[in-house]
């Protein structure tokens, strides 16, 4: 069930609250390719099987830590349904970690909690915390804070 941002009363009687988990996925060994090929990074732990078996510490192909951060974006608006505001811009970050390796045939979910909201100029500005939790794991593949301007808000 997603969680309903709607106006500007709606945002800040959300501070402090968490605003949900995704469904859990697989990292697949496709979308890890996939991203190198995006990014043209193709870094041996990332795609090399072979290498991968005989050097890695991980034993299975990883997903790079900007692929996980990259998954929030996805993720968000599905946990989220935004009312009431023009629009919603990704303004950046502050704080990245990649806490965790995020490896081929794990499970992955997005989970946000919403910090602070605080005038910027026209707009709202939402700081989040994200984390992209792996199943069984203690730590997440990414954590993160967000920063969305949420702009025309009524």
């Amino acid at each position: 069930m997603k969680t309903t941002i709607d106006g500007v009363a709606g945002l800040k009687a959300l501070v402090g609250r968490e605003l949900g988990k995704s469904e859990w996925r697989s990292m697949t060994y496709d979308a890890i390719v996939k991203f190198a090929d995006a990014t043209g990074d193709h870094q041996w732990i990332h795609v090399d099987r072979e290498r991968i078996q005989r050097e890695s510490p991980f034993g299975a192909p990883v997903a790079h830590g900007y692929f996980s951060l990259s998954l929030i974006a996805g993720l968000f608006f599905e946990l989220v349904e935004v009312k009431n505001f023009a629009m919603v811009i990704n303004y950046g970050l502050n704080k990245v970690r990649f806490p965790a390796p995020l490896k081929e045939g794990q499970k992955y979910r997005l989970s946000v909690k919403l910090l602070e909201v605080k005038e910027a100029g026209s707009a709202l500005e939402g700081i989040l915390t994200a984390s992209i939790e792996i199943e069984g794991e203690a730590k997440p593949a990414c954590a993160a804070e967000l920063v969305f301007r949420f702009l025309g808000g009524a």
